[in-house]
C-alpha cells in the first residue's frame, strides 16, 4: 500500500519539526515548507529518511498568497517524481510568527504581519491545495491557548487564531461531503524559539507559566507532536471541528 502524505508548512524547526517526525513514524510520507532555513529543512528530509519514510522540503512565504499558484505546481511535480503521485491526504498550517506588543502599541505593519501569516495566508493556501487533498483526508489548523485566555500583549496574535478556529469550524461543515476532517490544535507555552524563545530561555517567565499550569510544567515539542500525529490516523476518523487544547492545563 502505497504510504500516505501530510504536507507542513513551518516544517524545518521547532513544533513543525516535532510534528514532521511524529507523522512519519506513523509510516506517511512527509512534505515540509520552510522559509529561510534550508539547512534545517535538509537535515529534517534526512532524518524523515532515516525512519524509512519520503521526504521533500520546499520554500515557501505563507504570507504572500501570490506566489501560491505557481508553489503548488512545483510541488505537484516534486512529489510526483519523490512519491509517484501530486496527492495529499493531510495539510497541516503550522507556519507562523509571534509579535509581543500591548494593544496601544501594536502597529498597522505588524497587524498585517499577523493577519497575512495566521489568517490570509492559511485561507488562500488551503484553497489551493484542496483540489491535491484526498478526499478522507483532514485539515489541522494551529491556533494558540491565547485564543482562550488572555495574556497582555498577544492581542494580534491571538485575534487571528481566534479567526482561526472559527474558519476550521467552516472548513469541517463544508468539506464534510468529502469525507475530508478539519480540527484545530491549540498549544499551550512551548519550549521553542518561537517568540525569541522567550518561554525556553527566561527562567522567570518559564517558572511564572509552569506555576500556572495544572501539570506544573511548560510544555515541549514532544508534547505537541504526536498529538497531531494522531489525527493524521485512521484512529481519528471521526473527530472534526473540534478544538484540542494541548496545554498541559494551562491558565484553568
Amino acid at each position: 500500500m502505497t504510504p500516505k502524505v501530510a504536507f507542513i508548512t513551518g516544517g524545518s524547526r521547532g513544533l513543525g519539526k516535532n510534528m514532521a517526525l511524529a507523522i512519519a513514524k506513523k509510516g506517511l510520507n512527509i512534505v515540509i515548507t520552510f522559509h529561510t532555513n534550508k539547512e534545517k529543512a535538509r537535515e529534517l528530509v534526512w532524518e524523515i529518511e532515516t525512519l524509512g519514510q519520503k521526504a521533500i522540503a520546499l520554500p515557501l512565504d505563507v504570507s504572500n498568497g501570490k506566489s501560491f499558484p505557481s508553489f503548488v505546481k512545483e510541488l505537484q511535480t516534486d512529489m510526483t517524481t519523490a512519491f509517484g503521485s501530486d496527492k495529499i491526504d493531510y495539510l497541516i498550517n503550522n507556519a507562523g510568527i509571534g509579535v509581543y506588543a500591548p494593544f496601544l502599541q501594536t502597529t498597522e505593519t505588524q497587524l498585517d504581519s499577523m493577519f497575512n501569516i495566521h489568517y490570509k495566508g492559511v485561507y488562500l493556501l488551503t484553497q489551493q491545495l484542496l483540489p491535491l487533498l484526498n478526499d478522507g483526508g483532514g485539515i489541522i489548523n494551529i491556533s494558540s491557548g491565547l485564543a482562550r485566555f488572555a495574556i497582555g500583549g498577544y492581542s494580534a496574535y491571538a485575534a487571528m487564531k481566534g479567526a482561526i478556529e472559527t474558519l476550521t469550524i467552516y472548513l469541517a461543515k463544508e468539506l464534510g461531503e468529502r469525507n475530508i476532517r478539519a480540527n484545530v490544535i491549540a498549544p499551550g507555552a512551548i519550549e521553542t524559539d518561537f517568540g525569541g524563545g522567550a518561554v525556553r530561555d527566561n527562567a522567570e517567565l518559564n517558572a511564572f507559566i509552569a506555576s500556572m499550569t495544572a501539570l506544573g510544567r511548560v510544555g515541549l515539542p514532544d508534547d505537541i507532536g504526536g498529538v497531531v500525529a494522531f489525527l493524521c490516523t485512521e484512529d481519528a476518523k471521526w473527530i472534526t471541528a473540534q478544538r484540542i487544547e494541548v496545554s498541559g492545563g494551562q491558565m484553568i
